[in-house]
């Protein structure tokens, strides 16, 4: 990004009693839709003043890497919160030291504080892709994920050591991380900000009447780019060692089914082929990133 965004993107109260709504922006540097979305929707609660019950909050994550247009700068941030890594308590990269300034921001929203606490992390993808969630099946993760009109990607962080929305989760907090779409589209910052504001309308009981740009800022996001909800589980990580010649087939979208036997990607000079009737999830097509695709397949439940 151009500007030097600040930690704390906004907060908004309106100084009633409820949840604590938490959301997470450019935890990948090259991934700033979800900054310039919570800049958008502060700047529209200071403006309108709706009421809502609790309190909203925005955070960015990787300062550094969102300010140069890169994924990382030693690690990915969104690998490093490990148990271990958080108990040591001495940053050995510059995403550890992002890391505990994070975890000190939040120590400033205790569970005690508010009657619940969800989160939202906003990220987008290399390839083109329809808006989905990313949901851990942990606590009632799950079951708050129905609420919203999109697809449904469970069990990301059951395979993924190491990732944000896993320490929120296993800290006590509701949540997913929202896939808004490919890292440029403009349809990325439109579904974010989509997204937010149908997390406070379900989170802080927020009337979206109220708001001035109702209902071009959320039902954008609900009738043009959302696709109707579905559920898939993840069948099959390709994961990826540094020192790997990796290149994906070109034109693989997310949620592009794939048929047994189908060349998915050239690694180390050997073809890698699929293995099953499914859908592909995640190819990389970018340069940095150790998770070559997932394989996910539809469930009905």
């Amino acid at each position: 990004m151009k500007e030097n965004v600040a930690r704390i993107l906004g907060e908004y109260t309106s100084g009633n009693k409820g949840p604590l709504l938490f959301i997470s922006a450019g935890i990948h540097g090259n991934e700033p839709s979800g900054v310039i979305a919570l800049q958008k929707v502060f700047k529209e609660l200071e403006k309108t003043q709706p009421h809502i019950n609790g309190t909203l909050v925005g955070i960015s994550g990787n300062h550094k890497a969102l300010n140069e247009n890169q994924r990382y700068i030693d690690e990915d941030l969104n690998r490093v919160w490990t148990e271990e890594n958080i108990e040591k308590g001495k940053a050995e990269s510059h995403e550890e030291k992002e890391m505990y300034e994070i975890i000190e921001v939040l120590k400033k929203y205790p569970e005690a504080s508010f009657t619940k606490r969800y989160f939202m992390d906003c990220h987008t993808t290399s390839s083109d892709s329809l808006p989905y969630l990313s949901v851990q099946e942990v606590n009632d993760n799950d079951a708050w994920s129905r609420n919203f009109p999109t697809y449904i990607v469970r069990g990301f962080s059951d395979i993924i050591t190491g990732d944000f929305d896993h320490y929120l989760s296993r800290t006590g907090l509701t949540g997913f991380v929202f896939e808004a779409g490919q890292h440029e589209s403009k349809s990325s910052v439109e579904n974010q900000e989509g997204m937010i504001w149908l997390c406070l309308k379900e989170a802080c009981d927020l009337d979206l009447s109220l708001i001035s740009c109702y209902p071009d800022c959320v039902e954008n996001f609900k009738t043009k780019n959302a696709p109707a909800q579905k559920v898939f589980d993840i069948e099959y990580r390709h994961g990826l060692e540094d020192n790997d010649d990796f290149k994906m087939q070109p034109g693989f979208q997310n949620f592009q089914e794939i048929k047994k036997g189908e060349l998915l990607a050239i690694q180390n000079g050997k073809e890698i082929k699929s293995q099953w009737n499914a859908r592909i999830f995640m190819p990389l097509y970018q340069a940095q990133g150790n998770d070559g695709f997932f394989v996910i397949k539809e469930v009905k439940d």
